[in-house]
């Protein structure tokens, strides 16, 4: 978790930021990967701020949701940059061929969340093994191997999730997945309790999140616009974070009406207790960081599951050329 004095220096260190050399501002399409809420707050700062115009951006945000293939159509040209939600995607996409490449972790911590009722005792990972846990399709392929592998779940205990909470609010020993920022928010408000909320990332569980991602064409024609995006958009995040977001959140509910302040408020709270953007390896080397040690061990995480190769040459899936710049530091 980031101090208060650090977030008010990191907000120093962004006013003294230089601006980037450019003629006219570059217009540039972003889709996030789900429909608009807290966790593309940054995004929506750098708009509502003025920092993507700061950085001669002119930059239209497009929201995603469940019907919408944000991959297909960034690599089609539809979108410049894309927000991944894991770091299963970017190896997904070089396993795949798709010459899609994450250049910037906004998220140092997955948000990905296991929950149990208040007062079940199922506080711990340990504790879970074993029992029922409603897990959804997508989730058995990403993180669900994280928990087989390091603490011995098994394949018989998934039940599952469609993405209601009926079931689990119906039962008291249920389990289920979440994000840190919605779900325990929503249980929350059905059953007066706070749930026991277990964060996987402080659990060992390495994936970056809400990563930034463009097509390594875009990377090698243009890699000022990618450094302008990168930079920007994580400067979003630090004053999303440590200013005021009130712009940026109009911007969030005008996109999607289902917004609401306190399912925002909640989630910029949880962000910032969990040092969700503002921790680990972004502490020292800047706002969006991302490092090959990390991304070697998630690899090899993926490969002792079975999931990749070992040949597979998952480098190609990131760029370090444009983080680990101390961006946001004090200077």
């Amino acid at each position: 978790m980031i101090s208060r004095t650090f977030g008010i220096l990191l907000l120093a260190g962004l006013l003294a930021l230089p601006v980037r050399a450019a003629s006219a501002d570059d217009k540039v399409v972003i889709g996030t990967d789900w429909r608009a809420e807290a966790e593309h707050g940054g995004i929506y700062q750098a708009a509502a701020s003025g920092i993507y115009k700061k950085y001669h951006l002119d930059v239209e945000i497009r929201q995603g949701g469940p019907n919408l293939n944000q991959a297909q159509l960034l690599a089609a040209g539809r979108y410049d940059f894309a927000v991944q939600s894991n770091s299963f995607e970017p190896l997904n996409f070089v396993k795949n061929g798709v010459p899609i490449v994450a250049v910037a972790a906004a998220f140092q911590k997955d948000p990905q969340v296991l929950i149990a009722h208040a007062g079940s005792g199922l506080d711990t990972l340990e504790k879970m093994k074993g029992k029922p846990i409603l897990i959804s399709a997508a989730s058995r392929e990403n993180f669900w191997q994280f928990l087989r592998m390091r603490y011995g779940f098994t394949d018989d205990q998934i039940r599952p999730y469609t993405f209601n909470l009926e079931p689990f609010l119906h039962g008291k020993d249920a389990i289920m997945q979440g994000y840190l920022t919605s779900e325990p928010y929503a249980i929350e408000q059905a059953t007066g309790e706070k749930p026991l909320t277990i964060l996987l990332a402080d659990q060992g569980y390495r994936s970056y999140g809400a990563m930034i991602a463009t097509t390594q064409g875009t990377i090698d024609r243009k890699p000022d616009l990618v450094q302008r995006m990168v930079d920007a958009t994580m400067l979003g995040w630090i004053d999303y974070l440590n200013g005021d977001p009130s712009a940026a959140n109009a911007l969030i509910k005008r996109d999607n009406p289902e917004m609401t302040d306190a399912i925002i408020a909640h989630a910029i709270a949880g962000m910032k207790q969990y040092g969700i953007v503002q921790s680990g390896d972004a502490l020292s080397l800047g706002a969006g960081a991302m490092t090959d040690a990390r991304w070697r061990d998630f690899f090899a995480f993926t490969t002792e599951a079975g999931i990749y190769a070992k040949d597979l040459p998952y480098q190609k899936g990131y760029s370090l050329k444009f983080v680990n710049h101390k961006l946001g530091l004090p200077q």
